[in-house]
C-alpha cells in the first residue's frame, strides 16, 4: 500500500469517527477514541500522527485535520527545514504575535502598540522571521494574517510544551 492510500485510508477512518462522534467530543467508549480508531490504519507501519482541532478566530471559524504516517516523520529528510519552521516560533515575541492576530490584531502598528515594542521595525523583525516559517503572511499594506491551516499546529505545538 503506497503512502497516498494509507493516508486515505486515516482520512476517511478519521472522517467516519467525527461523523460518528461529532456531538461528542470525548465519547464514553474510552479515553483513547481517537488512537482506537487510528490503530487499524496503521496496522503494518510504524504509526499515525494525527492532530486537529476547531478554533474560533476573529476571521471566523477554522476546522482542521492533519495527519501523518509516523514513518515519514520518523525518517524526514529535510530536518533543515523542519528545524527553521520550529525556530521561527521559538521567541516569545513572535508567539505572542501570533496569538494577537489570531485573536484579530492584524495591523503592524497596532501589534507594536499591543505587544509593547519600541517600534514598528522590532514587529518586522518578528513577521520577517514567522513569515519565512510559514506562520504568517502579508494580508494587505500595513497587516498580517495567520494562514488558516497554521492556526492549529501553532496551539498543537504549544500545547506540548505545557
Amino acid at each position: 500500500m503506497t503512502y497516498e492510500e494509507r493516508l486515505a485510508a486515516v482520512e476517511r477512518r478519521l472522517d467516519e469517527l467525527e461523523a460518528g462522534h461529532a456531538a461528542s467530543p470525548a465519547p464514553s467508549s474510552g479515553d483513547f477514541w481517537v488512537l482506537d480508531g487510528l490503530r487499524p490504519a496503521a496496522e503494518g507501519n510504524e504509526g499515525v500522527v494525527l492532530w486537529a482541532g476547531t478554533v474560533r478566530t476573529a476571521d471566523g471559524p477554522v476546522d482542521w485535520q492533519m495527519g501523518r504516517m509516523a514513518d515519514e516523520l520518523l525518517h524526514a529528510d529535510d530536518l533543515d527545514a523542519v528545524a527553521d519552521r520550529l525556530a521561527a516560533l521559538g521567541h516569545p515575541v513572535r508567539l505572542a504575535l501570533l496569538l494577537a492576530v489570531i485573536r484579530g490584531t492584524t495591523k503592524v502598528t497596532d501589534l507594536a502598540e499591543h505587544l509593547q515594542l519600541a517600534s514598528t521595525g522590532q514587529v518586522y523583525h518578528h513577521i520577517k522571521a514567522l513569515s519565512a516559517g510559514g506562520w504568517l503572511r502579508q494580508a494587505t499594506r500595513g497587516h498580517v494574517a495567520v494562514p488558516p491551516e497554521r492556526v492549529v499546529p501553532v496551539l498543537v505545538a504549544m500545547g506540548v510544551t505545557t
